[in-house]
């Protein structure tokens, strides 16, 4: 599985050769699709692989699916067999770019920017924009931030028995502390 996700991101990373670029095999992203009285659905990879060309802003990124873990085993399962169906689609990648983007403009100071990409998950290619925190501290680059997702548009299906128990919009929230390479 680790050579997958290395494979993919090195595909995903193509055109990154020459430029100054950090990067990161720990990035944190989580998803959360809980809607209240019912159980949290909530998620996280703690292993997310990330890549920022400093140069221009272009960035991407790629999970593996199967790395999103639950607090309970059986909503664990049932995601991976019934709704993501890893076996099948076993890796989510977002390819993209930050917005006027400018590496000398970074300080120790947040600052605010958009990042806008092609999120791939479930097979399927979804435009997403973000709102995202930058700042750089100690030769790191920080970033954070999150967006909206629905499951419809990647075609994953709910059941029925369980539709009012997953929200229709699933926050989604990256964290990576990346390092030049």
């Amino acid at each position: 599985m680790k050579r997958l996700v290395l494979m993919s991101a090195m595909l995903l990373f193509t055109g990154f050769a020459s430029a100054q670029k950090y990067s990161s095999k720990t990035g944190s992203v989580t998803f959360e699709a809980s809607v209240p009285l019912f159980e949290d659905v909530f998620a996280k990879d703690g292993n997310n692989v990330v890549i920022l060309n400093a140069d221009n802003g272009e960035m991407a990124s790629v999970s593996v699916v199967k790395n999103f873990h639950f607090k309970t085993k059986l909503m664990e399962e049932h995601f991976n067999e019934s709704y993501a169906e890893t076996a099948k689609y076993p890796k989510a990648t977002f390819k993209g770019k930050v917005l006027n983007f400018d590496k000398t403009k970074l300080t120790a100071s947040p600052q605010k920017y958009t990042v806008q990409g092609i999120l791939n998950f479930h097979g399927v290619d979804k435009a997403v924009s973000s709102a995202a925190s930058m700042y750089s501290k100690d030769g790191k680059v920080y970033m954070q931030g999150s967006f909206m997702a629905r499951p419809v548009d990647h075609n994953v299906t709910i059941p029925k028995m369980v539709t009012k128990k997953v929200a229709e919009n699933v926050k989604v929230e990256y964290n990576y502390v990346m390092t030049k390479q």
